[in-house]
């Protein structure tokens, strides 16, 4: 998006209603269904609903994350990733428990979102015509969906704010309409009917799993902060809290009104779609459908950004990304993109109806809100907010998100350990990723660039060493500049000596800022050995070919740097010499001593990177110019061989 989208303005206001209110807009699809089930109406229960309702958008939706979480933006990008960038440097180590947990769920979750958005909508056919088979037309919905996503979404997107600007007025209208036949629903916004509710109902406490339903999108909201802007966010959410809250007034007066009736002996299956006049009805699915796939591409598009995030903070598997418009932040990830379509699949062939979905749906999303408290609680020590107001803060919506969260935990036998074991496998992912990673990086040795720099020059001369490239490139992780990993000193001098005209060492390190793209050069020896070391932001992608070609053409213009090939005739004419990238593939050694559970991580670790994008490819270079070379890493010493020598 355009810097200008984040400015408040119409047009922004407008883009905003289609990218960030998806979720939490097709709420009233189910919430109210949910809630009412297969009982029979009862008015004083509708009115706590209501009630219940009212409140969890004020309190959750509105002051936690419309008013304060929205502050806690990363350079105006927003999500669990990025929040726990601004913390991490707070060097509280476990913050990454609840970053990873968060992400996760948050992913898991959003499986559920376009199943039960869609098929809320499409069942609305059955009020015309109940023998309507509504599962393929599901299915075939969200296969499109899906399918579309790797053209990108710039020409339909167009359509997603004009869209739901006009459900949400639809929603608005009608609740409105209904609300007139039964004004006394107004007395909802009284907390007490909401605290009677719990203690009348006959599910109790646990009735708030349902009624959590009508928030579950605001997480989402914060995750998808850097496409809009905060301040269209906030200005928006007063027109779309609104509406929504219009329409299940609406639903809640209709309700009223059928006291001591069944849904089933009212003769509706959804009071979403009774408070809708009969010829008014196909308009009203149509656009409901509309609004279901634009809830459903908001968290397709918001998964692809989180696992492209999961991969720059090394949460995730390198895997193929690709970028099919120019839209900043436009990501397409084939396979994340085809894992999701078969999850939402599974689930509409699991659940078969909506209701059964409401029943699973959930679960996750709250301990996702659970774990974004607990680092906004770091957030708001980090920016020293007042330390009363904070375990205040902290402490209401622990114990309001600990409530939901218990009322949820009755789902998990319906459906709700669905999402549970998909989070908790992408849980262990991102686990054995980080982990590995570091376990490996542990026992990485480095030595001293300036102890190697003499012998790199004296090679460099030595005409006796057949060349091998004009210009050698290796990626280095060694994050000290006047530092080189000693497996790439022995590629060069001990593993085939290389003789090159130039050494390029080159170091990505991956900074807090989301969109930060710097270089700098250190020259040690003037056209002989240099390093460059690039800072790039989590969201951009280290597409180290191209940049790596941009700084050498710069380094050229400012004459810094003499790229011609040495080779006499070559030289005469100005022929730019070859390139040639060295990656250091390293391996664990079989004479290792490990722990088991370091063992076990490793070798996850190592099937999950045979599943991924091969290293020249996640860095984007290109792999006739890449040579790789494995090394044994040793990480611990091995016992020691007892060996007798006999005549």
């Amino acid at each position: 998006m355009g810097k200008h989208i984040h400015k408040l303005s119409a047009a922004g206001l407008l883009v905003t209603l289609g990218i960030i209110f998806g979720d939490i807009g097709t709420s009233p699809l189910y919430v109210l269904k949910a809630i009412v089930g297969d009982d029979p109406i009862n008015s004083r229960d509708i009115i706590g609903a209501i009630s219940a309702i009212f409140w969890t958008l004020t309190l959750q939706t509105t002051v936690k994350y419309v008013i304060i979480t929205l502050r806690a933006d990363n350079k105006g990008e927003g999500g669990i990733f990025s929040l726990y960038t601004l913390i991490r440097k707070t060097k509280v180590k476990w913050l990454l428990f609840p970053a990873i947990i968060g992400g996760s769920t948050l992913l898991a979750d959003g499986i559920i979102t376009p199943p039960i958005s869609v098929s809320s909508a499409v069942e609305g056919l059955r009020v015309i015509n109940p023998d309507i088979p509504t599962i393929p037309i599901v299915i075939a919905i969200i296969t499109v969906l899906f399918g579309l996503q790797q053209f990108g979404t710039k020409l339909i997107g167009k359509f997603f704010g004009p869209i739901m600007l006009t459900w949400f007025s639809m929603l608005g209208i009608l609740g409105a309409i209904q609300m007139g036949t039964n004004i006394n629903v107004l007395s909802a916004f009284n907390p007490y009917h909401a605290y009677e509710l719990l203690m009348n109902h006959k599910q109790g406490f646990l009735i708030l799993g349902a009624v959590f339903l009508c928030t579950t999108g605001a997480e989402a909201l914060y995750s998808d902060l850097g496409h809009c802007g905060k301040e269209n966010i906030r200005v928006s959410w007063i027109f779309v809290k609104s509406m929504l809250l219009l329409n299940y007034f609406g639903q809640g007066a209709w309700l009223i009104s059928h006291e001591g009736k069944t849904l089933q002996a009212a003769g509706v299956t959804n009071p979403f779609y009774a408070i809708m006049p009969d010829w008014f009805l196909p308009f009203g699915i149509g656009i409901a459908t509309l609004a279901a796939v634009v809830a459903s591409q908001a968290m397709i598009s918001g998964s692809f950004t989180l696992i492209n995030e999961a991969i720059r903070l090394n949460f995730w598997p390198k895997v193929k990304i690709k970028y099919p418009t120019e839209l900043k932040g436009q990501l397409y990830i084939p396979s994340l993109n085809w894992m999701l379509w078969i999850g939402c699949v599974l689930v509409v062939l699991y659940f078969k109806e909506s209701s059964g979905m409401e029943a699973a749906y959930g679960l996750a999303i709250v301990m996702t809100m659970l774990m974004t408290t607990s680092l906004l609680n770091y957030y708001l020590i980090l920016k020293r907010y007042n330390k009363i107001f904070i375990a205040v803060l902290i402490t209401t919506y622990a114990i309001i998100e600990i409530s939901f969260l218990i009322a949820n935990l009755h789902k998990f036998s319906d459906g709700g350990y669905i999402t549970l074991l998909i989070a908790m496998m992408l849980m262990a992912t991102m686990f054995v990723w980080f982990f590995a990673r570091k376990i490996r990086n542990r026992y990485l040795v480095f030595v001293k660039l300036s102890d190697y720099l003499p012998v790199l020059e004296d090679l460099s001369k030595d005409l006796s060493v057949p060349k091998y490239a004009t210009n050698l490139v290796y990626l280095t992780s060694a994050d000290h500049r006047t530092e080189i990993e000693s497996k790439i000193m022995y590629s060069i001098l001990n593993k085939q000596p290389k003789r090159a005209d130039i050494y390029w060492f080159v170091h990505v390190h991956v900074v807090d800022e989301p969109y930060t793209m710097e270089y700098r050069v250190n020259e040690f020896i003037h056209d002989d050995v240099i390093r460059i070391d690039f800072r790039l932001g989590f969201r951009v992608a280290p597409r180290i070919s191209l940049m790596f070609k941009k700084v050498v053409e710069d380094m050229v213009k400012n004459k810094e740097v003499d790229v011609t090939s040495r080779y006499a005739s070559l030289n005469k004419n100005n022929i730019i010499g070859d390139f040639r990238f060295i990656l250091i593939e390293k391996f664990i050694s079989y004479d290792n001593d490990l722990p088991f559970y370091e063992k076990w991580i490793l070798d996850c670790y190592n099937i999950l990177k045979k599943m991924g994008l091969s290293e020249e490819k996640a860095f984007g270079l290109d792999s006739s110019s890449v040579t790789i070379e494995s090394f044994p890493l040793l990480i611990t010493a091995p016992r020691e061989i007892c060996l007798t020598r006999v005549d």
